[in-house]
């Protein structure tokens, strides 16, 4: 019943795959970003999107429950796993918003935060490949995992003055509450890409 030993490169290359699954849903919401009149043809992208994301994840667990040694902890894989998989739903939900609260055109600083989550998932994929060889690629994917924490740092900033800009300059409640929601999904996202290097980063501590 079980694999006693999955090929060394088997699960890393899940994880990339994943990782990029999350970077192609943050394209897809930059593009709405620039372009609001594609927001309901993108939906079903997304949606398309996740589906995938779904499968890649349970195929990660189907092997974990069949393999009695794998290449990290069992814990990691898991989270890792589960970590990229709620990454997509989190870029669905912020595009599910776009579409339902009718926004129009998007404001700069909600395009700033698309092109931050681009930079991050992007970081992302690049460490991921790097970790199927953990000791040789230590610091290299230690170097990815900090750009990532620049960049949520950055959107912090960039959510936070966004947010000041709101209440100075939208009149209008209801778009102000539209807007507020969809850069506290934006941040959100950008703390998961984080909370994800972070597990990242553990791995490299146990295994470098």
């Amino acid at each position: 019943m079980f694999n006693f030993q999955r090929k060394n490169t088997e699960f890393f290359d899940h994880f990339v795959e994943s990782a990029k699954c999350f970077y192609r849903g943050s394209l897809i919401l930059d593009e709405v970003m620039l372009d609001y009149t594609r927001a309901a043809d993108k939906m079903k992208e997304i949606i398309d999107l996740e589906h995938e994301a779904d499968a890649v994840n349970d195929q990660i667990i189907d092997e974990l429950n069949q393999t009695f040694i794998t290449p990290i902890d069992r814990e990691d894989i898991f989270a890792l796993a589960n970590g990229l998989d709620d990454g997509v739903d989190f870029l669905q939900t912020t595009l599910q918003r776009i579409v339902i609260y009718r926004t129009g055109a998007a404001k700069a600083g909600v395009v700033s935060m698309t092109k931050l989550l681009l930079e991050a998932t992007s970081e992302l994929i690049n460490a991921f490949e790097l970790l199927k060889d953990i000791k040789k690629n230590r610091e290299l994917i230690l170097e990815a995992t900090h750009k990532i924490g620049k960049l949520e740092s950055e959107g912090d900033r960039v959510y936070r003055q966004e947010i000041a800009f709101l209440f100075d300059n939208v009149k209008d409640p209801i778009e102000l509450i539209k807007w507020k929601d969809i850069l506290e999904n934006l941040e959100d996202t950008l703390d998961h890409c984080e909370d994800i290097s972070d597990m990242i980063r553990g791995v490299v501590m146990k295994y470098a």
